[in-house]
């Protein structure tokens, strides 16, 4: 007879639950919110990692209107159960991330029909898109850190500079970008790396999850070994531009770590997540590395220097 036991959430709206059974282990995934995006498309981007033979979910069984999916179960072990308890052979996992990375980044194929039987076409990670993710830090953040006044005025000036950087960009925006691609989100299946959480996947700039598996917030890395990393993706991207690929690299990683300082603090704000506020302060480590080492960051410093110096130059 079948169990069901709930199973450790995520920073979204879903519940999980782990089903035992004889014949096979499942997960049922439950959105009672936004279950088009967290069921449906998450569905689709999985037949599509699929299709090119990268390990992600199978769905076994779905109930659209009771707001649930059945799927593969990858068991418990993440790569960061795996990295954040070993000392050693660090770079021989983020040499296999990074491997598998380049293969979901030659993705060509972007449409699929969902289990709904109707086709599903990744939409493009716009620089509009881009500019709002980074504005979560002034809606959330910020507005715990200001008098009203000052919010406003902060935020206008915020607003002009994240637009002035995100047209900075080089690269083209024309990979699959998984948008969330860390170590808590990948699995070790035997001995393949399964990918999960996809379901937010758009067309964007191959700097944006280099950025976000080496800048991650959840695994404290050295500036060299981050490095190290960046230059092993070259080595196998002989055909990218280095100076491009830096540029945006660097844009994007302090991008998306404003967004999550916004996010982290909105999940223990208005949904009671407070966990995640312990992620805070490397964030703001990684964002004050990277905003020292191009001169475009010179506004987004002396207007982040005004309020929050002190948290750009923690230790």
């Amino acid at each position: 007879m079948a169990k069901l036991i709930k199973i450790k959430g995520d920073a979204s709206f879903r519940s999980f639950f782990r089903k035992t059974n004889v014949k096979r282990n499942s997960i049922i995934v439950i959105a009672k919110k936004e279950k088009f995006k967290n069921l449906l498309v998450y569905d689709a981007i999985n037949k599509i990692l699929h299709k090119n033979k990268i390990l992600a979910p199978h769905l076994y069984n779905e109930n659209y209107s009771k707001n649930f999916i059945e799927i593969q179960d990858f068991g418990n072990k993440t790569l960061f159960d795996e990295l954040n308890k070993k000392r050693k052979n660090k770079f021989f996992y983020f040499k296999k991330i990074i491997e598998l990375l380049i293969k979901i980044q030659s993705i060509k194929n972007r449409q699929i029909n969902t289990f709904k039987n109707r086709k599903y076409l990744i939409p493009k990670y716009e620089k509009k898109i881009l500019i709002q993710e980074a504005n979560l830090f002034c809606d959330w953040y910020v507005k715990n850190n200001f008098s009203k006044n000052g919010i406003k005025k902060f935020s206008k000036k915020f607003k002009k500079v994240m637009k002035n950087l995100a047209s900075r960009l080089m690269l083209k925006e024309n990979v699959f970008v998984h948008r969330d691609f860390h170590i808590s989100n990948l699995m070790l299946v035997k001995k393949s790396i399964g990918v999960i959480d996809s379901q937010d996947a758009l067309v964007g700039n191959r700097a944006y999850d280099l950025a976000s598996l080496i800048d991650d917030v959840r695994l404290k890395t050295s500036k060299s070994f981050k490095k190290k990393v960046f230059n092993y993706y070259l080595k196998k991207q002989k055909k990218i531009n280095t100076h491009k690929l830096k540029n945006d690299f660097e844009i994007l990683s302090i991008l998306r770590n404003l967004k999550i300082i916004g996010i982290f603090t909105r999940l223990a704000i208005r949904d009671g997540k407070k966990k995640y506020l312990k992620l805070i302060p490397y964030a703001w480590k990684l964002i004050g590395m990277r905003i020292n080492e191009n001169e475009v960051f010179n506004d987004l410093k002396n207007l982040l220097n005004q309020k929050f110096k002190k948290k750009l130059n923690e230790d």
